[in-house]
């Protein structure tokens, strides 16, 4: 039975001897009790898989791909709207609030297991084992504690929540001291944990994992020749042989179910079966479209226009609307509709007429690009296959629809409808197809192997690392990896200005979906650069977005000021 299984079974069980309230206000559960538990050497594997199912909740890293809506590669209404648009505020945003309880559930849960794990009378290799783990999910939390909001209040295993929930008044430290912290730990793991676990196990950090997060942390910290001794470590096999490549396939990578993994995920969420028995991240209810599973919200994410634009053309030149359509770009949103709408019937189930639009022309602007584009996003007259009534597998196709020369899209019918009313693109990765031939039967849950860190990203942090320390050739070749995999061409040498621009595009077109931009933009400083007003396909408003110095980190929220008076706020909060 391998961890997905376990996660599971066990969940219930572990989640009462180590549970909290998702805050440091910690209320002490009765059921944890040394004379019961923490005895035998199947107490610490239950002990270790509790921490990895705090680890998957959504407020933890479960909803990693939202953090996607915070940067200018996508747009939506829910779960960061706060962040998203500029008015987060530390009194108001739930957001912001679940994101530290949640975290700092999982810190008090692998301080639980390395504390008491420690002291257990059992092989020192499940010890050290298990206690690798839990420090390697400790640093986790803490360096996204770090990314948020920079020093925070630092408790180690020393800290006992059975006996210090109501003293937990820590003030916080730098993030200098944090950044030591969690290095440490992975320091620690790395020296611990195994190269690779048995099949039963799959799932559980390993020291490939350890290596790739603390390269990340060096690398966010502008360490560049200490990153890139870690990325190489995994990459070029220096002392282990680690099993890491690429998978063959762009597309198939983000649809592994059913027991499917690759060899290009390093640290991932497992999933099992997307129906009401199993453990599954709910993707679909953000990404995926009112014709997936019909759906009752949806679309709640949605690629911008930004990130499609962004797809080269084959050659690998720049896409310009303007080749496609002469004066395109400086076109009025009125004018843009006549490019590309077509009209239908009211039962929503053909097009009517074509009106002025080349559907073939219009198709072939996204097709013929970067394939990444096509199959991470459904774009205008392409087809999906979503669910009838019934859940059944049904044919749509996502066209744009002029409602005033006939009737608008119905998910129910032919067509694909945008819940939120906006002229958006959708999202193609990680939505299932149908009902995955019977597979999938719970839109919330989607049974896809979600990657946390894997071999692209690394490539490509790999390649940054190298850009800056002066090696522009070695950072071309890790970036063309990754472009060789879809058959884009290399890209060629060049300063490091246009290197570092190039990296920085191809980790939005590669790692789209996945989370990263985000933070990607802050630590390079661009987050202001990039904030602009949300407009769809045709260059309408959507929603305003707005800048200002203090979002460059997060606020500390409220409640937990009022909670732990030793707190200090972040500044301009």
């Amino acid at each position: 039975m391998t961890l997905r299984h376990i996660s599971y079974t066990v969940a219930i069980a572990t989640a009462s001897l180590l549970a909290s309230c998702e805050s440091l206000d910690y209320n002490p559960a009765d059921q944890m009790s040394g004379n019961t538990f923490w005895k035998t050497e199947t107490h610490a594997r239950q002990a270790a898989v509790g921490m990895y199912s705090a680890m998957k909740e959504p407020w933890c890293f479960g909803m990693e791909f939202t953090f996607d809506m915070c940067s200018d590669i996508a747009d939506g209404t829910s779960p960061w709207a706060d962040v998203a648009r500029g008015n987060s505020f530390a009194s108001n945003s739930s957001g912001v609030q679940n994101h530290w309880q949640y975290l700092y559930e999982l810190v008090h849960r692998a301080n639980t297991v390395i504390r008491n794990v420690s002291a257990m009378q059992i092989s020192q290799e499940t010890i050290e084992r298990v206690t690798g783990e839990a420090r390697f999910l400790r640093a986790m939390a803490y360096f996204r504690m770090l990314q948020c909001w920079g020093g925070v209040p630092y408790y180690d295993e020393t800290c006992d929540i059975n006996e210090q929930f109501d003293k937990l008044d820590n003030p916080r430290i730098s993030a200098d001291e944090l950044r030591t912290h969690i290095l440490d730990d992975l320091t620690y793991a790395i020296d611990r944990l195994p190269v690779a676990w048995g099949a039963e196990d799959l799932g559980r950090a390993t020291k490939g994992a350890a290596y790739a997060l603390r390269g990340k942390v060096y690398l966010f910290n502008s360490q560049w020749d200490l990153a890139a001794a870690d990325f190489e470590e995994i990459v070029y096999n220096r002392t282990n042989n680690y099993g890491y490549s690429l998978h063959p396939d762009y597309e198939s990578l983000f649809r592994l179910y059913n027991g499917l993994h690759s060899p290009e995920m390093i640290f991932s969420i497992q999933s099992i079966d997307g129906n009401v028995a199993g453990y599954a991240l709910d993707i679909v209810s953000y990404f995926g479209n009112k014709s997936t599973m019909r759906l009752i919200a949806s679309n709640r994410i949605v690629p911008s226009v930004t990130l499609v634009d962004m797809y080269e053309n084959p050659d690998g030149t720049d896409f310009d609307w303007d080749n496609v359509f002469p004066g395109f770009n400086n076109a009025d949103p009125q004018t843009r509709r006549r490019y590309m709408c077509v009209a239908i019937n009211d039962a929503s189930t053909e097009i009517t007429s074509t009106l002025e639009c080349d559907t073939v022309k219009v198709l072939d602007a996204y097709r013929k690009r970067d394939p990444r584009l096509c199959w991470n996003v459904i774009t205008p007259y392409s087809h999906y296959l979503g669910t009838d009534a019934g859940s059944n597998p049904m044919d749509k196709q996502f066209v744009l629809a002029d409602p005033t020369k006939g009737g608008s899209p119905m998910e129910a019918q032919a067509f694909i409808r945008n819940s939120e009313g906006w002229n958006s693109y959708f999202w193609r990765k990680w939505i299932p197809t149908g009902n995955l031939d019977g597979y999938w039967g719970e839109y919330t849950r989607t049974p896809y192997e979600f990657p946390l860190i894997r071999l692209g990203d690394v490539l490509l942090m790999l390649a940054e690392a190298y850009n800056e320390q002066g090696f522009p050739e070695k950072a071309v070749a890790e970036v063309n990896k990754v472009r060789a995999r879809v058959s884009m061409p290399d890209i060629p040498t060049g300063s490091h200005d246009e290197i570092a621009a190039r990296i920085r595009k191809e980790r939005a077109c590669e790692l789209a979906g996945e989370g990263q931009r985000y933070w990607d933009l802050r630590r390079w400083g661009m987050l202001e650069a990039s904030v602009k007003d949300a407009t769809d396909i045709f260059g309408d408003l959507m929603y305003t977005r707005t800048y200002q110095p203090r979002h460059e980190l997060w606020p500390i929220p409220l409640v937990e000021l009022d909670r732990n008076r030793n707190l200090t706020q972040n500044p301009g909060w």
